[in-house]
């Protein structure tokens, strides 16, 4: 993927933001992001992960720390001199203004002639599948549409750093789907710095080359999509990016980068990830359970629902409440029935007990 020559990165070095006395919105975080690159903040209400894209943008100003867009020192600057452009979550547009002018209207506080403003304008609706609408009101398109408007009028401004606040939650989700393939696709393209607050887990997998997972002020784990998914660092990942079960285990042995680890009896060898024996927890994604296995867990099925593509299941034992899926929709299990459980070779996860 080509980086644009604008593009810049983004450096968080011990940030704070601290409002009033005493609410600490972010607590001491460093972060670096690379140019050309999208980095999505993940993470639940109230984690610090808007409040860091706004010190980005510029709208809140950091209690402690320095904040960089490549090797300029941004910490203090107003948000009208950070070269940067938002994309709101409310869109923003101006109701009485055609898409054109909206597209338009950052570029007339940048020195462009009537001409050039008017040709980037178009260039950029054209970039978000919008050509031909320039003509139309806010109000004549629909919530995708609009949202692609939004879009165009940032990237006409050619930003180092183009910043996603939540921009798919009112929309629906087919149309969530699409939108976040089309931002996707032209970050890509154009080779943008982009970074993106959601708190929707599967958009956040969708769409990033990396995941800061934000909890508490604070960063809980940095990585790819992949690497988070089945690699994460502790139960709060592993349950908030996708869904998991945890199981409670003990590690009886260790032998070097392998653990054997005990489940109400039934043995299974996994890597140790530097856990010592004794008691510990197993993330495991819904889709690494193994329905009818050989050698597993006897389990009970207490609910069996069919959502079309694949069967859903809650499976209970005295040890664990699990949740299972199953592409075997033409031959489900029936509630009541006892179901072998086992576990995959590749996906479960030790983590620590507590």
């Amino acid at each position: 993927m080509k980086i644009n020559s604008k593009a810049a990165p983004v450096s968080f070095r011990n940030v704070t933001k601290v409002y009033g006395k005493d609410v600490v919105a972010v607590d001491d975080i460093n972060l670096e992001i690379e140019a050309g690159k999208l980095v999505t903040l993940l993470g639940p209400s109230g984690c610090g992960k808007t409040t860091t894209l706004r010190m980005i943008a510029g709208l809140e100003m950091a209690t402690k720390g320095a904040i960089f867009i490549g090797d300029r020192d941004v910490t203090l600057l107003p948000a009208t001199d950070r070269d940067v452009s938002m994309v709101f979550q409310s869109y923003a547009l101006f109701p009485h203004m055609s898409v054109m002018e909206n597209v338009s209207y950052g570029l007339g506080f940048s020195g462009f002639d009537k001409s050039e403003t008017r040709d980037r304008a178009r260039q950029g609706l054209e970039l978000v599948g919008l050509k031909g609408y320039g003509g139309r009101l806010p109000s004549e398109l629909s919530g995708g549409q609009q949202q692609r408007v939004a879009v165009a009028r940032a990237l006409v401004l050619e930003p180092q750093v183009l910043l996603f606040d939540e921009p798919l939650s009112n929309l629906d989700a087919k149309l969530r789907r699409q939108v976040r393939e089309d931002i996707r696709e032209i970050q890509q393209n154009l080779g943008l710095t982009v970074v993106y607050v959601t708190h929707d887990q599967e958009e956040a997998l969708a769409v990033s080359d990396e995941i800061v997972v934000m909890r508490n002020a604070g960063i809980a784990q940095i990585g790819s999509p992949r690497d988070l998914y089945d690699a994460p660092a502790d139960r709060f990942v592993a349950d908030f990016i996708g869904e998991a079960n945890i199981i409670p285990c003990e590690i009886t042995s260790v032998d070097g980068d392998k653990a054997t680890i005990d489940i109400a009896g039934f043995h299974h060898s996994l890597p140790a990830r530097g856990l010592p024996v004794g008691a510990a927890q197993l993330a495991v994604r819904p889709t690494r359970l193994v329905l009818g296995a050989t050698e597993g867990l006897p389990m009970e099925v207490k609910k069996a629902t069919y959502v079309g593509s694949r069967m859903e299941y809650t499976l209970t034992a005295p040890f664990a409440t699990l949740f299972a899926v199953s592409e075997d929709v033409d031959t489900p299990l029936d509630v009541g029935a006892t179901v072998t459980v086992g576990l995959a070779r590749i996906g479960p996860v030790l983590l620590a007990a507590g």
